[in-house]
């Protein structure tokens, strides 16, 4: 679904589309803490999701909002690591293609599928640990496609975060947003890799929703619209494990979306992205990323 290309192009223009990454909640494993890295949305990119969140609205109630189709969108696996062995970080293709029937079997449901066109190999220390800044250095050399394509960095070291992704834009190709887009992931986080509770292949699964333009469940707390999806209950902050029953925000309707995907559960009690998210990102993806 399109939705009003001018004021969305307006919108766009007021400045950049995702402020700088900074952790949000962190949740801990084996005594080290790890959150999602993915950038705070921008005010002119909140906009935009409130735009599409009131004709989204709309179209719902008017029963006419459909998935037409399936969307395939190509990917490319980067795998970066620091020497040859799997400890190192260098994953082999039957966990990639784990994680790529993972992520195909949480977005089938919803109208897309991953085609995975290819898998590079690079050995590099410095590329592979990403608190060392080389983030823009390896892009620009390893991304491909177009800006429909998704990119999926996966790193042997990532400090902090289990991962990061970037937000639709506007950009024009070969600038830096274009090659800054795709995802960052710990290479740990895969189907069979070491990181306990966390090593389903779902961080990917978090990511990519970032990719398509999706906000964390408990983005704004108990207050206000939180992630501009109107059917994911408000919650305070993010969970950890698998609280079932939590309602860190009593004073509004339901409970917390512990098994959504957006939210910072365990890989096991994820299962789900609402009707309104899909409908976020097929808006995102006709406006932002079709075509491109």
């Amino acid at each position: 679904m399109r939705f009003a290309p001018v004021f969305l192009a307006a919108v766009a223009a007021q400045g950049a589309m995702a402020a700088p990454r900074r952790p949000g909640d962190a949740v801990a494993t084996k005594g080290k803490v790890f959150s999602c890295g993915a950038p705070e949305p921008s005010p002119e990119h909140i906009k935009i999701s409130q735009a599409f969140a009131t004709q989204e609205l709309q179209a719902l109630a008017s029963g006419n909002y459909s998935i037409k189709a399936v969307t395939t969108i190509d990917a490319y696996f980067h795998v970066v690591a620091k020497n040859t062995s799997l400890s190192g970080g260098y994953l082999t293709d039957a966990m990639l293609n784990n994680q790529l029937n993972v992520l195909n079997a949480a977005y089938a449901p919803h109208g897309f599928q991953f085609n995975l066109k290819g898998i590079t190999r690079t050995v590099n220390a410095n590329w592979a640990d990403d608190t060392k800044g080389y983030e823009m250095t390896m892009k620009r050399s390893l991304r491909k496609g177009t800006y429909r394509t998704l990119n999926v960095y996966y790193l042997y070291e990532m400090g902090s975060n289990l991962g990061y992704c970037y937000f639709p834009q506007s950009v024009t190709s070969g600038s830096t947003a274009f090659y800054r887009d795709g995802c960052t992931v710990l290479y740990s986080t895969v189907p069979g890799g070491s990181l306990t509770n966390y090593n389903l292949g779902h961080t990917t699964t978090h990511e990519v929703g970032h990719w398509m333009g999706l906000y964390h469940t408990f983005q704004g707390g108990c207050t206000g619209s939180g992630d501009y999806v109107s059917d994911t209950p408000a919650q305070a902050s993010a969970s950890s494990g698998c609280p079932i029953g939590r309602d860190s925000c009593p004073s509004q309707p339901g409970l917390d979306p512990i098994h959504n995907y957006m939210d910072y559960s365990y890989d096991s009690c994820y299962e789900e992205f609402t009707a309104g998210q899909q409908a976020r990102m097929v808006s995102y993806w006709n406006n932002y990323r079709a075509g491109k």
